[in-house]
């Protein structure tokens, strides 16, 4: 990644497909997990079909209203299309799937797209300029990504880091870019111009940030 530091004091990263990509294993052994889990009857084929299709809706759905849906309400959403009785599952029996799929998704870790980005951040932090993660989530909750980036050793790097499930809201919400501006504003006495959004998702980050006022650069 080649970015021109120069003309910003901050600079806000998006997590998925800028800075991370998925591990294909994990989701093969999470769809598993949740086939086993839930009693599911049908196929696993057909268990990984509603999971991709409800997780790809739900994104839509998040960059078209700025909302943000929670991991526990596509699980519902997944499992009545499986024709399991949702009526029977508790909030309780979906935490312990959700700490059973974060200990697959350690295990089956998303990768670093570039595996040297820490030499760009050091670059950046040696001009006394700040960084931060801004990242919608889905099945994955900030909580876990923290132990990810922290896994990375790349926690001391982001001054903060913003996760849509923390925030109930998602980007493109001009009030998540408003957040993050507030939470830089904390380091530096800084203008809209001088914070950049770097993200792969154009409406969600690269016109979301656009739309506050703020720089953007679309991977």
């Amino acid at each position: 990644m080649k970015i021109d530091i120069s003309p910003y004091k901050h600079f806000s990263f998006d997590l998925w497909l800028t800075l991370i990509r998925s591990n294909p294993l994990f989701k093969k052994q999470r769809d598993i997990l949740f086939r086993e889990y839930f009693s599911i009857e049908g196929s696993i084929e057909k268990v990984s079909e509603m999971i991709r299709y409800y997780d790809l809706l739900c994104n839509k759905i998040s960059e078209k209203t700025g909302t943000h849906l929670e991991n526990f309400q596509i699980y519902y959403l997944i499992l009545n299309a499986l024709d399991v009785n949702i009526a029977e599952i508790n909030v309780n029996q979906l935490n312990e799937f959700y700490l059973a799929s974060e200990q697959l998704f350690m295990k089956y870790r998303p990768e670093l797209i570039f595996p040297e980005i820490d030499q760009m951040f050091k670059k950046i932090q040696s001009k006394g300029k700040t960084i931060s993660i801004l990242s919608n989530t889905a099945f994955i909750n900030g909580s876990t990504l923290r132990k990810l980036i922290s896994y990375y050793e790349l926690s001391d790097f982001f001054s903060f880091q913003l996760y849509s499930d923390e925030m109930k809201i998602s980007k493109p919400n001009i009030q998540v870019f408003k957040d993050a501006f507030e939470n830089a504003s904390q380091y530096h006495t800084l203008s809209k111009k001088e914070m950049v959004h770097i993200g792969d998702n154009r409406n969600a980050d690269y016109y979301g940030a656009l739309n506050f006022g703020l720089n953007a650069i679309l991977i």
